[in-house]
């Protein structure tokens, strides 16, 4: 008899049992920040001193409703969007879209060019670019829990499978967000805290950002394709029974029909657009340090009054189609124009939700029915969420956290540039395990690099690239990204699984990240 991999909870409450006994073995220590001025600049100093450890024991089993105080954001985000798509999805519009979408992608086969090509590898792609970019330009990242809902059974239906939808999403942003370029989040503020010009470097960057997505690009390809031949020898066939159940609708028994409770949402919709148009007229849109002001509200009211009326006119099912296309420009325009986090992110696609319902005639009741029974259908990724932040609770509460930063930091006294460039990559790699949070780890360990840095002969810039990989890359696999575990808990990937998958993809990744690494402290490049 086979072992059997523990199931996730599992896994994650033996990960906080064992951060637990760490507390008892590692002394405590933290950083004390100091501000100085000099030469009219701010400079901030860290200096560590060891303080009483504070080891942890029944903590342990406080760590699921700690971790769902800490993580309160993501789960309301989860919960919220899954109870939004619920609604929308009872509308059946998403088996429509992708049954159309299907059917267009086989007139494309049509084409001898793009048949020799493979039409499906284009449309893998198109989108896997689209999100990269999304990564490299303005982190994103929380922002692809929604469109797993949607990239998944789009997955399934083109003959792939629910991790090859994640690919597609996910680890496409991911991969974008370690080769990032002008993500304010991860380079915007470690170059600000390591005092070198913002976006500095940038041209490296873009070529790293190339390589590490033709590589990504082509292994997921690879996958695509081996699981398109034979779907059963994908690792989660038995798990995406569930999404091929639900892709089981065929369109062609839906009832096309617009109802005037989609004509009286249009309208009602269009008067909002209109008010909001005339408050926001400009719109300031940032990527970096490029900025550009444009009456992008006025634009997209336009858009929704004449597509809203072509749609209407074929079917309330193409009208709440356009209802999630709109929706995802508006996203990008609130992420770019309007800093908007994931509580701007959760209202706007609630609001996709009761308008979907509202076009569809549905009552009141009937929509909190559908929404409540989209709550419970995804509420085991918010379980799993709280859970897996409860082990930076226990490492932060047992004050070792910046222990073991700071021993990492002392490994590195006398090696060479080459040598020490990769044991930065290497500590920034086990630190995202810690704190998976890349702006809370540029603040805590850019202080500390950038000066050390300069003590062994590296450029700043490089050991931001170290921390830049070190961040992005385990991203995709380390149990304390509420992300990672959202995306997970909606997709219904069990993370043992998704951890045996990726592991080989993130060695991959993580040589490639090191092999770019080493111009940065051989070569005199621009920026470096």
């Amino acid at each position: 008899m086979k072992n059997k991999i523990p199931n996730t909870y599992v896994i994650v409450f033996m990960i906080i049992i064992f951060s637990a006994i760490l507390t008892w073995f590692v002394p405590g220590g933290e950083y004390i920040k100091k501000e100085t001025i000099i030469d009219g600049k701010t400079v901030i100093e860290n200096t560590f001193v060891n303080i009483k450890s504070n080891p942890q024991t029944w903590q342990v089993f406080s760590a699921l409703y700690k971790g769902f105080v800490k993580q309160s954001g993501i789960i309301i985000f989860i919960l919220m969007i899954g109870g939004a798509f619920w609604i929308m999805n009872s509308s059946k519009a998403i088996d429509v879209g992708i049954t159309s979408f299907l059917a267009y992608m086989k007139k494309l086969e049509s084409n001898k060019i793009l048949k020799k090509i493979g039409v499906e590898n284009i449309v893998l792609i198109m989108i896997m670019l689209l999100f990269s970019i999304f990564g490299a330009v303005f982190g994103m990242s929380e922002e692809t829990i929604p469109f797993i809902i949607i990239i998944v059974p789009l997955a399934i239906s083109m003959g792939y499978d629910s991790i090859t939808g994640v690919l597609m999403i996910f680890v496409a942003a991911g991969l974008g967000f370690a080769g990032a370029f002008l993500n304010p989040f991860t380079i915007g503020i470690a170059q600000g805290l390591s005092d070198i010009p913002l976006y500095s470097g940038i041209e490296y960057r873009l070529f790293c950002w190339i390589i590490i997505n033709i590589i990504g690009f082509a292994y997921i390809l690879r996958y695509a394709h081996k699981v398109k031949k034979s779907p059963e020898k994908s690792p989660v066939y038995q798990e995406d029974k569930y999404w091929r159940d639900k892709a089981g609708t065929n369109s062609d028994k839906i009832k096309f029909y617009t109802p005037i409770s989609a004509w009286i949402t249009y309208i009602l919709t269009a008067i909002v657009l209109f008010i909001f148009s005339f408050k926001y007229i400009n719109t300031t849109l940032t990527a970096g340090t490029n900025s550009i002001s444009l009456p992008i509200l006025p634009i997209l009211t336009g858009m929704f009054l004449l597509i809203g009326l072509f749609t209407l006119r074929k079917s309330v099912h193409f009208f709440i189609l356009f209802l999630l296309f709109f929706t995802m420009l508006i996203l990008i325009v609130g992420v770019m124009g309007y800093k908007w986090g994931i509580m701007e992110i959760a209202t706007l696609f609630f609001t996709l939700g009761l308008v979907s319902g509202s076009a569809m005639g549905y009552s009141p009741d009937k929509i909190v029915k559908l929404f409540m029974e989209g709550v419970k259908d995804i509420q085991s990724a918010a379980l799993i969420v709280g859970l897996a932040g409860g082990i930076i609770i226990i490492l932060t509460d047992g004050k070792i956290v910046d222990t073991i930063l700071n021993s990492f930091a002392s490994i590195m006294s006398g090696l060479g540039s080459i040598a020490t460039i990769g044991i930065m990559f290497i500590i920034q790699t086990m630190i995202n395990v810690i704190i998976p949070s890349a702006s809370a780890k540029a603040a805590l360990t850019m202080p500390i690099m950038a000066p050390f840095s300069d003590y062994v002969g590296i450029s700043r810039q490089a050991t931001i690239m170290a921390y830049q990989f070190g961040d992005g890359f385990t991203n995709m696999i380390t149990p304390t990204s509420p992300v990672l575990i959202a995306v997970l808990g909606m997709a219904r990937i069990p993370y043992e699984k998704w951890v045996k998958w990726i592991f080989p993809f993130i060695i991959i990744l993580s040589i490639l990240g090191f092999i770019l690494l080493i111009p940065t402290v051989t070569m005199n490049l621009n920026g470096f």
